[in-house]
């Protein structure tokens, strides 16, 4: 579970990561990340898994293991990023392993996107 302060909950958080932030992808999903103009927050990280991953059972075992694997990568995003992981249907597939390989590389990805000179330091 990602603490409270970590979770990313109102509809227009979302909206705006989508929308605004730079987008990185693999085959099983996709990274959003805007950073926040104040910047002074704790990163936070929301989750889409739509209907097209699959049944009930698929969707919550996906949204299960990205949720871990977005807890081990807090530390490596900067303060005020606001992160949209979206799931991909080849996701109910996959093994955490899998999953958590790919948010990290999409992750990564992402940050450079956005502040070029992170991605120099990692």
């Amino acid at each position: 579970m990602l603490p409270a302060a970590h979770r990313l909950r109102r509809s227009v958080d979302f909206e705006r990561a989508v929308r605004r932030g730079a987008r990185a992808g693999r085959s099983t999903v996709v990274v959003h990340l805007v950073l926040d103009p104040e910047g002074d927050g704790p990163p936070q990280v929301g989750l889409v898994v739509s209907k097209a991953v699959g049944n009930a059972v698929h969707r919550n075992q996906v949204k299960r293991r990205l949720r871990h694997a977005a807890r081990r990568h807090l530390a490596s995003l900067p303060h005020g990023a606001r992160v949209v992981v979206r799931a991909l249907p080849p996701a109910a597939g996959c093994s955490f392993a899998d999953l958590d390989r790919d948010l990290d590389r999409c992750l990564a990805r992402a940050v450079e996107r956005v502040d070029p000179s992170v991605g120099a330091a990692r």
